[in-house]
């Protein structure tokens, strides 16, 4: 006859998936408990059944050749439909559910069963770990104890199991993301000098990219409204003027006025208005003047035509990076002004990119201002801050072409001797935490190298640094946008 399904036969199938034991290889374990079974049971068949869907499949079997067994001949499939206890067929032949069973009439020529169902912890039953005997008999009490502690044994085999296959999945994955770790290390590794340099420059290009347009598009809105305000500026002082002549004639001709216009005179102060109004408009006239002057400095600077080779006066981007600086060259609560001293030589004009020079003065100052402002950690103000910018003409020789030099010298705190070969590197930095990118030294060593020409320093810590930027009247080659 057909044996009855456990009323939640979905979930337990389910559950017997979950720990992946169905068609897998013998294992020690399981033979261990099969065999000792046997011997407790002084029977000559034991299995460690596990019932599937169609079939039962014996995870360890002892005295018996066949591997499975259609579930529908299967004692096991009668024994799950019970798991709380031991399920017994003292004699199969006398048992109608099993007086007809092909593995009754036939090999095996089971006459004696008993199953011990092998419960989960979820309390699904999977199959049972079994006892066979060719002839009828019954188990001691003990027996039945010992089959049904050697099962739940199966279970633990089989929760052990399932619990070292999901320790090994961890391990071989922790393996593989380790060893893929490894290697993304040692790529890492390799391709960091290679991406420092390549970082910096692309950082710096496109900063100075969205820079130049920013600064140019303002300079160019700033210029129109200047230029206008400068125009009316020259009408509106003429125009004040005379009205102040023809006021100081009616005080001429009219020294008593009626009485309202004595009080608002009185009230307005105006002969105070008539002196200060004249200071008024020329510290107008001055401050337009400053402003022009700035959008001139502005325009020189941001020039977006870097990609040509300009003829250009090296003194004139001087002076403008020096009026952008102009703020951190002045006297504040927290600092003395900064004296420049310029020793300029007599220079011809030198083919360049513009840009790229402008922005290798404006590190270069900027570096030598911080050096008088800024040490490190600390505060190392000199009683005369001083930079000193001196330019000079270097002749053609054999081993170089004729180049130009632009010498920067600070009284500053110094660059220490321990970090010195250090100091063209990108990213690295001497200023405190926030206050340095370390691009700038290396970006101008870059651009000088590329010109054609040189970057070196001498510094000693407490009296200064001196940085030389030697670059040819003309680049031997066009360099790299940076």
């Amino acid at each position: 006859m057909q044996p009855p399904q456990p009323q939640n036969e979905p979930q337990r199938l389910a559950a017997l998936q979950r720990y992946g034991v169905l068609d897998s290889a013998a294992e020690a374990a399981f033979d261990d408990l099969t065999r000792l079974a046997a011997q407790i049971c002084e029977v000559p068949i034991a299995l460690v059944s596990l019932v599937d869907e169609h079939r039962q499949w014996f995870k360890s079997k002892v005295g018996l050749e066949a591997s499975e067994t259609p579930r529908e001949l299967a004692f096991c499939a009668h024994a799950i439909c019970e798991p709380e206890q031991v399920f017994l067929v003292p004699n199969t032949l006398e048992d109608q559910r099993f007086a007809n069973n092909p593995l009754v009439t036939s090999a095996p020529d089971i006459r004696f069963y008993a199953g011990a169902p092998l419960v989960t912890p979820d309390g699904f039953a999977l199959g049972t770990l079994c006892a066979i005997d060719r002839q009828p008999r019954q188990l001691t009490t003990a027996q039945l104890e010992a089959l049904q502690a050697l099962g739940r044994q199966v279970i633990s085999q089989l929760e052990l199991r399932i619990k070292l296959a999901q320790l090994e999945t961890s391990v071989a994955k922790q393996a593989a993301a380790e060893t893929e770790l490894k290697r993304q290390n040692h790529d890492l590794t390799y391709l960091l000098k290679q991406l420092r340099q390549t970082q910096a420059q692309l950082i710096h290009s496109e900063k100075m990219s969205s820079l130049g347009q920013l600064v140019a598009g303002i300079a160019h809105e700033i210029n129109n409204p200047i230029n206008f305000l400068q125009g009316n500026l020259d009408f509106t002082r003429r125009h004040t003027q005379e009205v102040l002549e023809l006021l100081q004639l009616y005080q001429q001709h009219y020294p008593e006025p009626v009485e309202p216009i004595q009080r608002r005179q009185d009230a307005i102060d105006l002969e105070f208005i008539s002196t200060d109004l004249p200071h008024i408009l020329g510290s107008m006239t001055n401050g337009t003047q400053r402003i022009q002057q700035m959008v001139c400095s502005l325009r020189t600077f941001s020039r977006l035509d870097e990609a040509e080779l300009k003829t250009v006066d090296l003194h004139e981007n001087i002076e403008s990076a020096l009026l952008l600086l102009q703020h951190r060259l002045q006297a504040t609560e927290q600092r003395l002004a900064v004296q420049v001293i310029k020793k300029c030589g007599e220079l011809s004009p030198m083919e360049c990119y513009i840009s790229q020079l402008n922005q290798a003065l404006l590190y270069l100052l900027n570096n030598a201002i911080d050096a008088l402002t800024t040490g490190v950690g600390e505060n190392l103000w000199t009683e005369s801050p001083q930079i000193t910018i001196e330019t000079l003409r270097i002749p053609a020789s054999e081993a170089q072409p004729a180049q130009i030099a632009i010498v920067i010298t600070d009284n500053g705190c110094g660059i220490a001797e321990a970090v010195q070969h250090r100091i063209f590197d990108p990213f690295f930095t001497t200023k405190p935490m926030g206050e340095g990118n370390g691009l700038g030294l290396a970006l101008s060593h870059q651009i000088a190298v590329k010109h054609g020409g040189s970057l070196s320093f001498e510094s000693q810590v407490g009296a200064g640094s001196q940085f030389r930027l030697a670059l040819p009247i003309k680049p031997l080659s066009r360099p790299e946008r940076l």
